[in-house]
C-alpha cells in the first residue's frame, strides 16, 4: 500500500532528525508524573513567571487597556488605573491601524521600532537604524529567520558553541544544514577559545563545509557564563578574518549575577573596534521579553537589530518575515514597555523598580544558593551561574551507573535524570541534550524556583544524589574542578 504524504515513514527526514530536549523524553515523562498527582518542579525551561515569578505591574496595565481600549472611556479610568499607564496606552493604540486585532507591518510597527533603536543607542552609545530592526515573535523566531537565510543546504556549517541551547541544533536540522561545534572550556568557567574556534572551521572545511556564520549566547544558556570584553573583541576578530556573520544571542542581558563581569553587547564592542572591522563584520543581535525581570514567556515578544547587512539582503529578510503577515502585537507593545519603561518622575517609576530590583536581587542569591547547594553534594561540581538562568553543574557518573544506563537503553545523564525526577518530583534537562564533551555528563536546571523553596529543593537533590553515588558508586569521591 502507497505511503501518505503524513505517514511517519513518509514524513520530512529533516524533521524527523530535528530534536529538542528541553521538551524532550525529561519533560514528557514529568507531564505523565503529573496527571498522575506527583508534585513537579519545572526546572526544564526558562519559564519564569510557570514558577511563581510575578508579572511587573506596569506594563501588564499598559497591555490591559490596550486590550480593552473601551475602557479608556470609562469616566472613571483614573481610579484604577495610573496615570502613566493610561497615556503609554493612548500612545501605542495610536502607533497602530486598528488596535491589537490588526495586522502591523511585518518587521513590526515603526514606533515600537524607533523605541528599540533609541534603547540600543542609550545602551552601547552608538546609532540604530530603525529600518535595520525586526520585532518577531520572541526572539527565537528571529533566529529561525536568519538561519533559513544563511543555510542553502547540508554543506553550510553554524559554529555553534558546545553546550548549545537547542534552539540553533534543531533549527540547524529542520533547514538541512550543518552544525559546526566548538567547545566550551568548563575547567575555565565556560571561556571560549579562538584557537579551538579555528580549529572547528580547518575541521569542518576538511570535510567540505563552508563555514557561514558564528553564533554566541551572552550571558550563556545552558552554562551561565558572561563572555568578557576582550574575549568579544577576539571573536569580532575571527569574525571578520573568516567573513562570518555573528549571530548574537544576547536574551539574557537584564540577568547578570555578579559585578566583575557586567553585559556588553556585541555590537558595542565591534562599534568600539573601529574600522576595517566596525564596517566589516556582519552581526544579527537577538532580544526578548522572555527573559530578564520581565520574564513574559507567553507573550512571545523579540527582535533582532542588523549591523554591515546589505539592502538587498534586507529586503529579503523582510520577504522570509512577511509570509507570517505580522508579529504578535501585544508583544510589540510589550517590547517597547521593555525598552522605554516608566522614567524617574513617573507615577509607575518607584514601583517598577521595586518590583524589578526585587526580582534581579532574587534571582542573584538564588544562583549563589543553587551552586553552593551543587558543590555540596557528592561527585557534582558547578560553576557560578554568573548570568542567565540556568546551573550547568557535571556529575561524575560511577562506571556501576554508566553500566546500569547502558543495560537500560539510557544515555547515562538521561538515566540520572529520570532517576533524580521519580525520587523528587524535579524536572530537569541531561546534559546530552545540550551537547558535552565525551565521557562526561551534566544536568541542566534553571535557578527559577521560588527563593523560600530553593534550600528544601537542594536538600531533595542532595539526598538524591547521595544516595544515588553510594547506590552505583565505587568510593571513590572526585574533587572540585
Amino acid at each position: 500500500m502507497s505511503l501518505k504524504a503524513l505517514d511517519y515513514e513518509s514524513l520530512n527526514e529533516n524533521v524527523k532528525n530535528c530534536q529538542y530536549a528541553v521538551r524532550g523524553e525529561l519533560y514528557l515523562r514529568a507531564s505523565e508524573l503529573q496527571k498522575e498527582g506527583k508534585k513537579i518542579i519545572f526546572t526544564n525551561v526558562g519559564n519564569p513567571h510557570a514558577l511563581g515569578q510575578k508579572p511587573l505591574t506596569f506594563p501588564r496595565q499598559v497591555v490591559a487597556l490596550c486590550q480593552a481600549p473601551f475602557l479608556l472611556d470609562d469616566p472613571n479610568i483614573g481610579m484604577i488605573f495610573p496615570a502613566d499607564a493610561i497615556a503609554r496606552a493612548k500612545h501605542y493604540l495610536s502607533l497602530t491601524s486598528g488596535g491589537l486585532g490588526a495586522y502591523s507591518d511585518s518587521r513590526g510597527i515603526p514606533g515600537v521600532r524607533k523605541e528599540v533603536a533609541e534603547f540600543i543607542e542609550r545602551r552601547d552609545g552608538y546609532p540604530s537604524d530603525p529600518e535595520l530592526i525586526f520585532l518577531t515573535d520572541g526572539a527565537s523566531k528571529g533566529v529561525m529567520q536568519i538561519l533559513n537565510c544563511v543555510i542553502r543546504g547540508q554543506k553550510d556549517g553554524i559554529l555553534v558553541p558546545v553546550p548549545q541551547y537547542p534552539l540553533y541544533s534543531a533549527t540547524i536540522s529542520l533547514l538541512g544544514g550543518t552544525l559546526v561545534p566548538y567547545y566550551l572550556e568548563e575547567s575555565e568557567n565556560w571561556g571560549l577559545d579562538v584557537n579551538n574556534l579555528r580549529q572547528s572551521v580547518a575541521q569542518a572545511r576538511s570535510q567540505g563545509i563552508t563555514v557561514r556564520a558564528m553564533v554566541i549566547i551572552n550571558p550563556g544558556n545552558p552554562t551561565g557564563q558572561c563572555l568578557s570584553e576582550s574575549n568579544l573583541r577576539e571573536i569580532l576578530r575571527f569574525c571578520c578574518d573568516e567573513r562570518l556573520v555573528l549571530l548574537g544571542d544576547e536574551v539574557y542581558q537584564q540577568n547578570i549575577y555578579q559585578d566583575e563581569r557586567p553585559f556588553i553587547s556585541s555590537k558595542k564592542v565591534l562599534m568600539d573596534m573601529g574600522a576595517p572591522f566596525s564596517k566589516e563584520v556582519q552581526l544579527i543581535s537577538f532580544h526578548t521579553v522572555s527573559k530578564g525581570y520581565w520574564g513574559e514567556c507567553g507573550q512571545r515578544g523579540g527582535y533582532f537589530e542588523m549591523t554591515n547587512i546589505p539592502p538587498r539582503t534586507v529586503e529579503e529578510i523582510y520577504k522570509v518575515a512577511s509570509i507570517a503577515l505580522s508579529p504578535n502585537v501585544s508583544a510589540q507593545i510589550f517590547m517597547g514597555l521593555m525598552v522605554s519603561p516608566p522614567k524617574p518622575g513617573d507615577i509607575s517609576y518607584d514601583q517598577f523598580i521595586r518590583e524589578s530590583k526585587g526580582i534581579l536581587e532574587s534571582l542573584r542569591r538564588r544562583a549563589r544558593m543553587m551552586t553552593d547547594g551543587f558543590n555540596s553534594c557528592k561527585n557534582v561540581v558547578c560553576n557560578f551561574t554568573e548570568g542567565a538562568m540556568y546551573s550547568f553543574p557535571q556529575i561524575k557518573l560511577p562506571s556501576k551507573a554508566i553500566q546500569a544506563a547502558k543495560q537500560a537503553g539510557k544515555v547515562p545523564d538521561v538515566f540520572y535524570c529520570l532517576k533524580l525526577l521519580e525520587a523528587t518530583g524535579i524536572s530537569t534537562v541531561p546534559g546530552s541534550g545540550f551537547g558535552q564533551k565525551e565521557g562526561v555528563f551534566h544536568l541542566r536546571t534553571t535557578i527559577l524556583p521560588a527563593e523560600e523553596e530553593m534550600p528544601e529543593i537542594m536538600d531533595s537533590f542532595k539526598k538524591f544524589n547521595d544516595e544515588f553515588m553510594s547506590q552505583y558508586g565505587d568510593n571513590f569521591v572526585y574533587s572540585r574542578m
